[in-house]
């Protein structure tokens, strides 16, 4: 049972922190430059997909009136999908501002993307959510990564904000932090896997229609990109802002879809887990390995338990500990002032939301729309 904990703990280790050790190291020996130089401005098209958002399109639709892009090489398509609110009502409102996808059934935010794509007619597409709000320059520092023929799609960066505007400071703002590093080292390394879904943007002829139910339109488009031979890389000066969500279980709600949409993309593309997927072990690395950190942390407390001498009673107890603790923030908001309390809660909101997925995803419960 030695052996079993041991191993355990460092894939455990690596899926979290061994990883973006290695991604670190890489960039020190051959860190790979975006190549700028002088040319013209592209079209673009913004394409967002809503449902039900008419609390929030009047905010979304002022907030891109105030993008800094040309308006003659701007185009802002919004497709509402199968709304029975006043979603449609105002996307007519604001024509020709924008060009209004009115979409009479649900059909899901993968197909109302496609309808979207369908109208567009810029070079390079921009996709948004309604609920964030984008900086001015956030299109100009998207679409200037295109200036590298080698770049297939660029990321922008989620800035997650408490109420007050300030930088998220819990726990679940560190371990965004810890992502976006994991990020920045992969696109100097070479490319990203997966794109913020609040800002992306992606050369158009190289968009892959999404099947019908996809949940990860961020994950499935960039990685087919990836296929035909392009960089994926991720832009931090293209800012796009969210709160986090204060309702209890939404932001576990949001982590669990998230998740659930991992396993749903193995099944809609079994060709991600084959040679045929140039970035094969930064996908493992950075997406899989996570999935499997549920049990390998069972795995660590019943192999430390049956592995008996003092060092694994010691060991098993410290993990007991620490769920102790994840415990207690999780049923004391105040105790999540204290940092190790914090960590310890949502490090284990995190992995039981992976269990959680797995169960959805092999239950049937991914039909999710956003």
């Amino acid at each position: 049972m030695k052996w079993v904990f041991w191993l355990s703990l460092a894939l455990a280790a690596y899926a979290y922190f061994g990883y973006a050790l290695l991604l670190w190291v890489m960039v020190r020996l051959r860190r790979l430059p975006v190549r700028t130089g002088q040319h013209s401005l592209p079209s673009v098209s913004i394409v967002i997909a809503a449902r039900n958002e008419e609390a929030r399109l009047p905010a979304k639709l002022e907030n891109l009136s105030l993008l800094n892009y040309p308006r003659e090489l701007l185009q802002i398509i919004i497709a509402s999908d199968g709304s029975t609110d006043r979603t449609a009502e105002i996307l007519r409102e604001a024509a020709p501002r924008i060009v209004p996808v009115i979409l009479p059934e649900s059909n899901g935010k993968a197909h109302a993307l496609n309808e979207a794509v369908s109208h567009a007619t810029g070079d390079i597409l921009v996709f948004l959510d309604t609920r964030q709000s984008v900086a001015q320059d956030a299109i100009s520092e998207l679409v200037a990564c295109f200036a590298d023929s080698s770049i297939g799609a660029a990321s922008g960066e989620l800035l997650l904000e408490a109420d007050d505007g300030a930088p998220s400071p819990d726990a679940l703002g560190i371990y965004w932090k810890m992502e976006k590093i994991v990020r920045k080292l992969e696109s100097a390394s070479g490319s990203v896997v997966g794109v913020t879904g609040a800002i992306y943007a992606i050369r158009r002829e190289l968009y892959t229609e999404i099947p019908a139910g996809t949940i990860l339109d961020d994950l499935f488009i960039p990685m087919h990109i990836a296929r035909m031979g392009c960089r994926i890389i991720f832009q931090p000066t293209a800012i796009a802002r969210d709160r986090i969500f204060v309702e209890k279980g939404r932001e576990f709600s949001r982590k669990v879809r998230t998740l659930t949409g991992n396993y749903q993309l193995l099944r809609l593309a079994p060709w991600l887990l084959s040679p045929a997927n140039p970035l094969l072990f930064r996908f493992v690395s950075h997406k899989l390995l996570r999935l499997v950190v549920p049990l390998l942390l069972v795995l660590m407390l019943v192999s430390s338990a049956a592995a008996g001498g003092p060092v694994y009673r010691t060991l098993f107890w410290l993990q007991v500990l620490f769920y102790v603790l994840a415990a207690l923030g999780t049923l004391s908001s105040s105790t999540r002032r204290f940092k190790p309390v914090a960590i310890a809660s949502t490090f284990v909101s995190l992995n039981v939301a992976a269990a959680l997925a797995f169960y959805n995803f092999v239950s049937g419960r991914n039909k999710v729309w956003i």
